[in-house]
């Protein structure tokens, strides 16, 4: 077990957004996330990640912050950041740093790697500023992959971005969770779960169980029936 909510409440300052949330992540898990506007996502994320406690109920975490990876939703300015590629990759290796006030020879070679990967090696030198939408999305996961690989946290990786682009994403997402990477993934882009073991369903219809399992509730049919897809293609 990596990650076990039981009755969970999150929110700000005393105020619940989301309430009685119950899930497991285990190791090797894809979990998604879904839910609409407002029903606590992403501040159950920031939950997980440390930054805000639970309003209520117990939440255990096998994993400290240097064993995760988090992807979070860009912001006007991040997406205007004035540095190179390589420089942006290399930060991922931070919390792995300690009191050593420089990066060290595994620290790059781990940034060389994790760009391989990611398919972004000719751009390193570029600024990051100057790529498109999903040039950046690629650098942001390669950073996020340098400083973990057990756990990556995406909120919303794919927003904004074209179909095609969307697809690359997944792609590289779906093989390092076949690598053997945990993914938990906040998704509004129901196409998304068809790569996904469990589903995590917050708001008017909670739910937490399989994929294929949410696939047979009504609200499972009702949101893969908006996802212009057919049935088949969720359970890819």
């Amino acid at each position: 077990m990596i990650i076990r909510c039981d009755n969970v409440t999150v929110g700000y300052e005393g105020a619940g957004v989301a309430r009685n949330i119950t899930f497991t992540v285990n190791e090797g898990d894809y979990l998604c996330v879904v839910g609409e506007n407002g029903a606590g996502k992403s501040t159950l994320i920031k939950t997980l990640l440390g930054l805000l406690k639970p309003l209520a109920g117990s939440l255990e975490r096998n994993i400290g912050v240097t064993d995760l990876g988090y992807l979070p939703q860009q912001t006007v300015i991040q997406k205007d950041f004035p540095a190179t590629v390589e420089e942006i990759v290399l930060s991922g290796c931070q919390n792995h740093m300690h009191l050593i006030p420089f990066y060290r020879p595994q620290d790059k070679e781990k940034a060389r790697r994790n760009m391989e990967r990611m398919e972004i090696t000719p751009l390193a030198k570029r600024s990051y500023r100057e790529l498109s939408g999903g040039q950046q999305q690629r650098v942001l996961l390669a950073r996020a992959l340098c400083a973990t690989e057990k756990l990556l946290i995406l909120d919303e990786p794919v927003a904004g971005l074209d179909p095609t682009v969307t697809e690359e994403l997944y792609d590289f997402v779906r093989r390092f969770n076949a690598e053997g990477i945990t993914i938990i993934m906040i998704t509004h882009d129901m196409s998304a779960i068809r790569y996904a073991s469990h589903i995590l369903s917050l708001g008017a219809f909670p739910f937490f169980g399989t994929k294929d399992d949410f696939l047979q509730t009504e609200n499972g049919k009702r949101l893969t029936a908006s996802g212009g897809m057919t049935a088949e293609a969720y359970h890819a």
